[in-house]
C-alpha cells in the first residue's frame, strides 16, 4: 500500500500575534508571545491549487480593498499561467508546440524568461520544460500512480530548456519540438506574489505578509519589528528548526515531504523531479532560499534542491542573482551561504552540523 502526506513547507509570523481569521498563527517553538502586539487583519482564499493568505500590520483605512484587488490579481494571473486551463497563454503554447510561436502576455513572458533564466543558471536542474512528464505521477491519495523506466526514458528527450525560444520584441514563446510542453508550477506562485506585494504597496499597505503554498513574502514590518520566517523542520510538520528575519524579502522552500508518499519498502516518492532521471531528486530534504523577488525564490529553491547542497552553493556563488540559502542535505547535515548562517536563528542543536530528530 502506498500512503501520502502533504505539508505546508514555509510559514511566516510574528512574535505575539493572532489574526482576525478563524485560525490562530503559528509562532516559533520556545518563543513567548507578547500580549501586547495588535492583531494582524488577516484574509484567506483558496487560488492555484493551494491556500494564499495576507496579513497586514498597522492596516491603514483602506486594506479591505486593497487585500481584495490583491487577490483578485492572484485569480487573474492563475487564468494566464495555469497549466491546467485550456485558454490560458501556457496551454496554448504547449499546444502548438513544435508547429509555431505563440503571442502570450507580458506576464506569461515575464514568467517564462525567468523561467529560462533559472534553468540555465541550474544547468538543467530547474527544467521549465519538465512537464513532458505530465501524466506520469499521481500522488493524490486516491489515484497514486509511479511510472516504470519503460514509461519515463521517452519523456526525457522532450526535456530541454535550450528548445524554449522567447522572442521579447514580438512577444511569443515557441517550444522546438512536438509534445514538449513547459510548467509553471515551479514559478507562477512566486510570481504572484511579486504582483500582489506590488497591489499592496501601491494603496498603500507597507506591513503585509503574503503566504502562499511554500511561498512567502514579507514587507516592512510587524510591531515595530521585522517579519520572521520559520524553516519547518522535514521531518517533523508540526517543528519549525530556525528562522529568518526580513523587512522586505521573497521566501521559497521546496521540500521532499510535500505530495510525499511511501510505497510498502518504507520508500518515499515526492513530486520534485530530477529531469535527467525522471525520478524525485534526492539529494535533498529540504531548501530555503531567501531573494528580492517571489519569482526567482520560487525557481530557485527548486533548482537547488535536486542540485544537492555542494552544487546548490556553487552555484549561487556563480550567478549575478543575489540569493540566500538554508539546505538540509539527504544526510539532514544543514548548509547555507554565507549570509544566511549570520542571519539564521535556531530553535535546534546541531548534531555535528546535522538537525536533530531527522532520518533521511
Amino acid at each position: 500500500m502506498l500512503r501520502t502526506r502533504a505539508a505546508f513547507t514555509l510559514l511566516a509570523f510574528a512574535i505575539g500575534c493572532q489574526g482576525q481569521s478563524e485560525a490562530t498563527e503559528p509562532v516559533l517553538p520556545g518563543e513567548v508571545a507578547s500580549a501586547a502586539s495588535p492583531p494582524l487583519l488577516s484574509r484567506t482564499r483558496p487560488m492555484m491549487s493551494t491556500v494564499f493568505r495576507i496579513q497586514v500590520d498597522a492596516p491603514p483605512d483602506n486594506a479591505e480593498n486593497v487585500i481584495r484587488d490583491a487577490f483578485r490579481e492572484i485569480e487573474r494571473l492563475e487564468t494566464v499561467l495555469s497549466e491546467w486551463r485550456k485558454d490560458s497563454d501556457i496551454s496554448k503554447v504547449n499546444a502548438l508546440a513544435g508547429k509555431k510561436s505563440v503571442k502570450v502576455s507580458d506576464d506569461t513572458l515575464r514568467v517564462v524568461d525567468a523561467g529560462v533564466d533559472v534553468s540555465m543558471w541550474s544547468r538543467g536542474a530547474f527544467d521549465l520544460s519538465w512537464a513532458a512528464l505530465w501524466g506520469l505521477y499521481d500522488f493524490r491519495p486516491d489515484s497514486i500512480k509511479i511510472p516504470s523506466p519503460e514509461d519515463i526514458k521517452p519523456r526525457l528527450a522532450l526535456i530541454d530548456y535550450k528548445n524554449i525560444r522567447i522572442s521579447k520584441k514580438y512577444k511569443t514563446v515557441f517550444l522546438k519540438k512536438r509534445g514538449m510542453a513547459i510548467g509553471t508550477g515551479g514559478i507562477a506562485k512566486g510570481y504572484a506574489l511579486d504582483q500582489a506585494g506590488a497591489i499592496l504597496r501601491g494603496g498603500g499597505v507597507d506591513n503585509y505578509m503574503i503566504f502562499g503554498g511554500g511561498q512567502v513574502q514579507v514587507h516592512g514590518t510587524r510591531d515595530g519589528r521585522p517579519w520572521r520566517v520559520g524553516i519547518q523542520h522535514p521531518r517533523d510538520p508540526n517543528r519549525y528548526f530556525a528562522a529568518m528575519e526580513s523587512t522586505g524579502a521573497s521566501f521559497s522552500t521546496s521540500g521532499d515531504y510535500e505530495h510525499a508518499v511511501f510505497d510498502g519498502t518504507g520508500k518515499r516518492w515526492h513530486h520534485i523531479i530530477d529531469t535527467q532521471t525522471g525520478r524525485p531528486a534526492d539529494k535533498s530534504l529540504s531548501v530555503t532560499i531567501m531573494t528580492a523577488e517571489g519569482i526567482y525564490a520560487d525557481a530557485l529553491s527548486t533548482a537547488a534542491f535536486v542540485l544537492g547542497p555542494q552544487k546548490a552553493l556553487k552555484m549561487l556563488r556563480r550567478i549575478a542573482y543575489p540569493a540566500e540559502a538554508v539546505i538540509v542535505g539527504a544526510d539532514c547535515r544543514v548548509h547555507m551561504t554565507p549570509k544566511a548562517e549570520k542571519q539564521i536563528r535556531w530553535n535546534v542543536d546541531l548534531v555535528e552540523g546535522r538537525l536533530p530528530n531527522c532520518r533521511p
